[in-house]
């Protein structure tokens, strides 16, 4: 195969690099800003080819050795390669980028970061590993540089032949609450059926049943509770549950600070994490989140950390039927909104909740994302509406990896 060398440019989401050959866009992985790299091309599409680095001729100060024997394998780092600042550095350029193609205009970002290895709680694992880059191959590994060290302990403890088969969910960390003290602070959630056979070929795929009243009982086996900045929450570790408790303890206040007064809606409230906290400080919160078995948990978790005084009404609906039917009885009843706070999934605001929040009034908004793309677009349509953004944090959840999170502050 003919090889190129070609000048890496800048990294853009994703965490490649992109570069020229003869006028045509070219994404490098494991390419770092400014080096020159002898590549050979591996997909070449209509519009842009993929490469893959042969040698690196002209090396950038920032590149360093990996120290984790599966990196380039294993689907999970791929920024490894880079040292630790500089990665914090590419992916804060990053996030701009994202705002700043929506035609947002942001403030000096602000990188709420903490440890760059043993941070991970969660995992997934398969047939007792973890898969491959872009294949189905199931790596056998013993220890994770980025797992915490109770992760670590089960993976070295237990063989490889002798783990659980199929899906298995694991949270692991020494700020679990629910295991006594001297337990392994371990929980494992294992879905029923294996996702494949010994031989590895997949299974065919089962339709999944769904209990009539989601949420109305509770696994006691995949109950977590760990202890946050003073308050415990309890969740399901089959659910989504920030994997990073470091970053989650700074990012929390971060949230909160300076948001006070009679009413708070938490919107795409999941287990109740940042209601527990503004309790502190409102009257009355008002929780939504689709998951109905999360705001089971979120009751619960108000229920334990609450301020005595704070009421609050919980709504197991999409944000989207909640603004159609619900919004306006709920501040018929209430009153209005002095803030928000709102986590969306990675496909962001719903198009209705977006144009609510738009036309609300609400002086104070606190968004997260976990996708930098679909928080610079609900962003756009926020300043459009006369909402400025006072503040922009890089929320750096997964060091050695290109995830990007946000929380931006939007006043009006």
């Amino acid at each position: 195969m003919a090889t190129y060398t070609i000048k890496a440019e800048k990294m853009v989401f994703g965490g490649d690099c992109i570069g020229k050959i003869e006028g045509k866009n070219v994404f490098i992985p494991y390419a770092i800003p400014g080096e020159t790299l002898e590549v050979e091309i591996i997909k070449d599409f209509r519009d842009y080819s993929i490469a893959k680095i042969c040698s690196v001729k002209e090396p950038s100060p920032y590149r360093v050795l990996p120290f984790c024997k599966h990196y380039g394998r294993c689907g999970g780092c791929n920024m490894q390669h880079i040292q630790t600042e500089y990665q914090s550095k590419l992916r804060t350029e990053i996030l701009k980028d994202a705002f700043e193609r929506e035609g947002v205009e942001t403030p000096e970002i602000q990188i709420i970061k903490g440890s760059d290895r043993q941070y991970r709680s969660r995992f997934q694992f398969h047939d007792g590993g973890l898969m491959a880059r872009q294949s189905n191959e199931i790596i056998p590994i013993d220890s994770c540089p980025c797992a915490t060290a109770e992760i670590n302990t089960y993976l070295k403890e237990i063989p490889f032949a002798e783990r659980p088969k199929g899906r298995v969910h694991i949270f692991a960390s020494d700020k679990i609450t629910s295991i006594p003290e001297g337990y392994d602070k371990i929980v494992i959630a294992q879905e029923h059926l294996p996702e494949r056979t010994s031989g590895g070929r997949k299974l065919k795929k089962q339709k999944k049943i769904k209990p009539r009243f989601e949420g109305t009982t509770i696994n006691p086996q995949n109950l977590c509770t760990v202890a946050l900045n003073g308050k415990n929450i309890t969740f399901d570790v089959q659910g989504f549950f920030q994997s990073n408790l470091e970053v989650l303890q700074m990012a929390i206040p971060n949230v909160t600070e300076g948001l006070e007064g009679k009413n708070v809606l938490d919107m795409y409230a999941g287990a109740g994490t940042f209601s527990v906290f503004l309790a502190d400080s409102f009257e009355h919160i008002c929780l939504v989140e689709h998951n109905k078995n999360a705001i089971v948990y979120a009751e619960q978790n108000l229920a334990m950390a609450g301020k005595s005084g704070c009421t609050h009404e919980s709504y197991g609906l999409s944000g989207d039927t909640w603004i159609k039917y619900h919004a306006d009885k709920h501040i018929q009843r209430n009153g209005k909104f002095d803030a928000v706070v709102i986590d969306p999934p990675r496909s962001g605001m719903e198009k209705s909740v977006c144009q609510w929040l738009c036309r609300s009034e609400i002086p104070r908004i606190r968004s997260l994302s976990c996708d930098i793309a679909t928080h610079a677009r609900d962003a756009k349509f926020l300043t459009r509406a006369g909402y400025s953004m006072e503040k922009l944090f890089l929320l750096d959840f997964y060091p050695q990896t290109c995830h990007i999170e946000s929380l931006a502050w939007f006043t009006k």
